[in-house]
């Protein structure tokens, strides 16, 4: 068995673990710091919206042109007013994107772009693109976004309980605005691509959520007929037995989208899959953080917040503390086989032993 493996073995049967409900404190903080960036990122510099939902031209070229993209740049820059985006094609041409121009002003541009980059005018191709269009995709994409929060909130409420719908929602949003954030602090520009890139993270760190929470409900069972361990040891019990699977499973879906972004974007100059790429790396490493550190750690304060929970911390504290004045582990004596198996998942007792002897099978 690999090193991984034999880690997320041991974490699964509790021999190991690392507190992640004592430290949810921490976690929190950070949390807060990135979401405050993220929001004064959005509220200084903006999103740099797309030609899609800004309205504009955008200008193509079948044949090589005499100036480099950087010179077109400042070439269309100039004659238009706005800030232009040119990219290579593969056949040599330019693609020269520009908002927030109308039909005149296009034509205009057009000639301007025909007579310095020594190409007929005939040879560029001008395609407008109205702003009303672009409102119509982002109604449609804030109107999707509502639905499927309410829709997950309502299913977790029903497979789970109201609780854990309430920590996904916050980690979902969460997840939502850090990307956002980081869309405008690097100022990429935000498409109907970045959108579908947005609408997919939330599924991915759904998904992350759901595995800990499943988890958490097997683990929670009759938990308070037992006495050794609280909401929260058992809570964090759910985190350390599904936490390899968690980063295996994040690790294998950032990895083609790290490609797509620093390779495709970054060394290839594809600069139109930067659109989707960025938000779903920077969205799948945001839900795996928020489904370990966040989620799970606002379902323990809320559940020790209920009486029944309260009452339970207070027993098993009171049971330790006795056993520590007598001198014994709180984990001796008998209660049970169950008490035992959920002694060696939460990582506190003493690690399970099926009687068996070392190194025979």
């Amino acid at each position: 068995m690999s090193r991984l493996g034999n880690l997320g073995a041991r974490l699964y049967r509790g021999e190991v673990g690392y507190d992640f409900i004592r430290n949810r404190k921490i976690w929190y903080g950070i949390s807060i710091l990135i979401t405050i960036t993220a929001i004064i990122g959005v509220a200084v510099g903006g999103l740099r919206m797309g030609i899609e939902f800004k309205g504009g031209a955008v200008f193509t070229t079948d044949t090589k042109a005499r100036i480099s993209t950087a010179q077109a740049t400042d070439v269309a820059t100039e004659a238009s007013g706005h800030m232009a985006i040119v990219q290579e094609l593969g056949n040599g041409g330019l693609r020269i994107q520009i908002t927030e121009v109308d039909t005149a002003k296009a034509n205009e541009i057009k000639e301007t772009l025909s007579d310095e980059l020594g190409i007929p005018a005939d040879d560029i191709n001008a395609d407008l693109v109205g702003p009303s269009w672009g409102e119509q995709i982002a109604n449609k994409a804030w109107t999707g976004l509502g639905v499927f929060m309410v829709l997950v909130v309502i299913y977790l409420a029903i497979a789970f309980e109201w609780r854990m719908a309430v920590a996904a929602l916050i980690a979902l949003i969460h997840d939502i605005t850090i990307t956002v954030g980081v869309y405008a602090l690097v100022g990429f520009e935000v498409t109907p691509g970045t959108v579908i890139g947005l609408l997919t993270i939330l599924g991915y760190s759904l998904y992350d959520t759901v595995v800990v929470f499943d988890s958490l409900k097997e683990g929670q069972k009759d938990i308070t007929k037992q006495t050794r361990f609280t909401y929260s040891e058992i809570a964090n019990r759910s985190i350390n037995s599904t936490l390899v699977r968690s980063i295996n499973t994040t690790v294998v879906a950032l990895l083609p989208v790290a490609g797509l972004l620093f390779i495709g974007g970054g060394v290839f100059g594809a600069g139109m899959l930067n659109d989707i790429s960025l938000s779903l790396f920077v969205g799948l490493a945001a839900g795996a953080y928020s489904s370990i550190f966040i989620a799970t750690p606002l379902v323990a304060d809320l559940k020790e917040r209920e009486p029944q929970m309260k009452a339970l911390k207070k027993r098993v504290l009171a049971k330790r503390a006795a056993a520590a004045a007598k001198g014994e582990s709180p984990d001796d004596g008998s209660e049970g086989r169950h008490d035992a198996v959920e002694a060696a998942g939460t990582g506190i007792g003493r690690p399970r032993s099926h009687g068996s002897t070392p190194g025979k099978r």
